[in-house]
């Protein structure tokens, strides 16, 4: 059976099947009742929460949050109903509010970079030595990753931090697959060149 796609005017129209399954029936079912909308916020607020966080910090975050959703709200109407999973969507979406702090963002990786290093007890001193490496080389890192090119610091964060694929990355952004791996590989690049070709972003450094 198939169930006419209800919209406004100007929206574009079509069919979906009546299977729809995960998040895209929750679009669908959100076209005509706004309230199921928010199912869509309790299943994937948590991921996009921590996402705006690790990037803008806890309080542009929370703001971020609510608009990032209110946006995806009112764009429901332009959902590819052949998606099941709204996650990447909403990665997109999220990714262009951060876009707009791109500014903030890049003075937070700098005041991160920055702080002086936490006290540490004098002895043993090889575990000195380690955590003063430690923060040596996240600072190095985080200085890496804020002068990228914005572009590129969207897709190497998405894949270190929120381990999206190519494929979900690609939808977030809305560009090919061919233009994620090589804004990667140029991002990576970038970032092993500034710590003397060592390659720390895919472990928890950039957490």
């Amino acid at each position: 059976m198939l169930i006419p796609r209800p919209a406004p005017d100007g929206a574009p129209t079509g069919l979906v099947g009546a299977g729809a399954a995960g998040d895209a029936a929750v679009v669908l079912a959100s076209r005509t009742d706004p309230e199921a909308f928010a199912a869509l916020f309790d299943r994937h607020a948590g991921r996009i929460g921590r996402y705006l966080a690790r990037r803008l910090g806890e309080q542009a975050a929370a703001d971020l949050v609510g608009e990032t959703f209110l946006v995806a709200f009112r764009r429901r109407y332009a959902y590819d109903l052949t998606r099941a999973d709204a996650l990447p969507w909403l990665y997109g979406i999220a990714t262009t509010l951060v876009g707009q702090h791109r500014r903030e963002e890049a003075r937070r990786h700098r005041l991160q970079a920055a702080l002086p290093v936490e006290p540490v007890e004098p002895f043993p001193a090889d575990r000195v030595a380690e955590r003063v490496a430690a923060a040596a080389v996240r600072r190095t890192l985080l200085d890496a990753v804020a002068a990228l090119r914005p572009a590129d610091r969207d897709v190497l964060l998405l894949i270190s931090w929120e381990q999206l694929s190519y494929e979900q990355v690609a939808a977030a952004l809305d560009v090919p697959v061919g233009t994620v791996r090589s804004r990667l590989h140029r991002a990576r690049r970038a970032v092993r060149a500034r710590l003397g070709g060592v390659d720390p972003t895919c472990s928890e450094e950039l957490s």
